[in-house]
């Protein structure tokens, strides 16, 4: 079994019983207060793992579909609207350079926009947060940058974040992220990392084929 098949797996297994306990921790919600909280935050967790699997199994199979020349700005235009909620909800500034158009599977590129910018905002500083995306050339292609304002990272994290289910100041989520969008990157034949200092925001880097 592929292991993309097998995580797919994993994911529907672990979501079938998760209906019937967020039913039952409402209930018990009614009557035992914390208990049920407690019960429905563990299934939360357990439904943003099965999520985060999932969306890992379809990152395995970037290359299944014939890549072809994509337009990054219009990428990005779909990934805001998508993220119009949580940049309001954090009254988030998101500016961007013209974007190139680079050689690649669109919904996978998707994948990596969305997940650099949902973190970008999620994990902000003391100010509202500040994003710009930046390009340039990088030998046959381009270097796409995503700069935030966020309160940076740790140098013994900047490896370890691009891991599976790892996590940084306690946040939430599934820590999958990152890893989807190396994954992504590494099989569009780029790579990616992060310059960062605490304190003083962090950029993510990834290199793409020009298109």
């Amino acid at each position: 079994m592929e292991l993309s098949d097998f995580l797919l797996r994993v994911s529907h297994d672990l979501r079938a019983p998760l209906r019937a306990i967020i039913i039952q921790a409402e209930r018990l919600s009614q009557t035992h207060g914390d208990a049920g909280q407690a019960i429905a935050k563990g299934a939360g967790r357990i439904r943003l793992l099965a999520d985060g699997l999932s969306a890992y199994a379809i990152a395995l199979q970037t290359g299944e579909t014939p890549f072809q020349s994509v337009q990054m700005d219009f990428l990005l235009r779909l990934v805001l609207a998508r993220l119009t909620a949580e940049i309001r909800e954090r009254d988030a500034v998101v500016t961007h350079d013209e974007l190139p158009r680079v050689w690649g599977d669109s919904d996978r590129l998707v994948q990596v926009l969305e997940n650099l910018l949902s973190n970008a905002i999620r994990h902000q500083g003391e100010s509202a947060p500040r994003i710009h995306i930046s390009a340039g050339t990088f030998e046959a292609g381009w270097r796409i940058s995503v700069r935030d304002n966020g309160p940076g990272i740790e140098p013994a994290y900047v490896e370890k974040i691009f891991r599976p289910l790892e996590r940084l100041h306690g946040q939430a989520g599934a820590g999958m992220g990152l890893a989807i969008c190396r994954e992504i990157v590494q099989r569009h034949g780029g790579r990616i990392w992060v310059d960062s200092e605490p304190g003083h925001g962090a950029t993510f880097t990834f290199t793409l084929g020009a298109g």
